[in-house]
């Protein structure tokens, strides 16, 4: 476009732009520009993580690895450290409160061991998901990659640590009377539930970690509670036998307690059926189901807010 100035010269101009009324979402839309960083649609981004599950597994181990190397047992503490709370808890809750009452020693000792190295699987998860972005800041703005792996990966760290320590719980079964039988293929299926659980749980807590540095320091005492109230150095129906019923139920219904029921059904042949709640094994995948999706999909629906501010 050309037009003549006052002195007969001619001045050329642009011509307008065919962008110049469009706004910005549209200019975007025009070129194909995408949002950097912007939360894919919840199947992509399932897709996105099934991609890296390599590193999903390669960070666990490393995490595995690197947890003990300090020390000069190294790796011999994934087993001493819920060995030697066992041994705690016996000592005060067996032997002093007589927390076992209705049970015999043969019973009660593997009873108190797989409580507790089964909720230090759920404990131990948690306190890992609530760190697990908010303690990797630099990765998580360094790298481009689905947040949901550090949550997953802390949880899969903390599966392999319960398998290792499988072994001593075994060795403690077997010490007390209760030796292998078809019922031990039931661990398989409960070890997959509680994962599943876990997993949920840390993605969850992972989110409101990132938000809430704070929760890290007040979640030991949630779990602490919560393992209380779980029946893992005691037997809920036989210490609540002259409370209200429904206290109990309440107790029995919480998913630490069933997992926890669950293995030692699988393990000890003392412990049978009656200490079971009624229709546990759906109860045990209600959990798992309704955590594990519902903790993703709260996961996911901030992924694009990881990292920043």
């Amino acid at each position: 476009m050309s037009e003549t100035t006052h002195d007969g010269g001619v001045a050329v101009t642009e011509p307008p732009s065919p962008d110049e009324h469009l706004t910005a979402a549209e200019l975007a839309a025009k070129y194909g520009l995408t949002v950097s960083g912007a939360r894919p649609s919840l199947v992509d981004y399932v897709r996105r993580l099934w991609g890296r599950r390599h590193f999903i597994v390669a960070f666990s181990q490393a995490k595995l690895t690197a947890q003990y190397s300090q020390a000069k047992l190294g790796q011999l503490w994934q087993v001493a450290t819920p060995l030697l709370n066992a041994l705690v808890y016996y000592l005060i809750f067996g032997l002093i409160l007589n927390a076992g009452r209705g049970m015999t020693k043969d019973v009660y000792i593997p009873f108190l061991v797989t409580g507790v190295f089964v909720f230090t699987f759920t404990q131990s998860s948690v306190m890992a998901g609530v760190r697990a972005i908010s303690g990797n800041l630099g990765l998580v703005r360094a790298l481009h990659f689905p947040r949901a792996s550090l949550p997953v990966s802390f949880a899969l760290q903390q599966l392999q640590q319960l398998l290792f320590s499988m072994i001593v719980l075994v060795a403690v079964a077997c010490a007390f009377g209760s030796y292998p039988d078809l019922s031990w293929l039931l661990i398989l299926p409960v070890l997959v539930l509680q994962f599943l659980f876990n997993t949920g749980l840390a993605l969850a807590v992972a989110r409101m970690g990132a938000k809430t540095p704070d929760l890290a320091q007040l979640m030991p005492f949630v779990m602490r509670t919560w393992m209380y109230a779980s029946g893992v150095m005691f037997s809920i129906p036989i210490m609540l036998q002259d409370k209200p019923a429904w206290i109990a139920d309440v107790l029995q219904w919480n998913p630490a307690a069933i997992y926890m029921d669950l293995m030692r059904f699988a393990l000890i042949d003392g412990y049978g059926s009656e200490n079971l709640p009624p229709h546990v094994w759906a109860v045990a995948a209600g959990w798992a189901l309704l955590v594990a999706v519902g903790g993703f999909v709260y996961f996911w629906k901030a992924e694009e807010r990881y990292g920043r501010g």
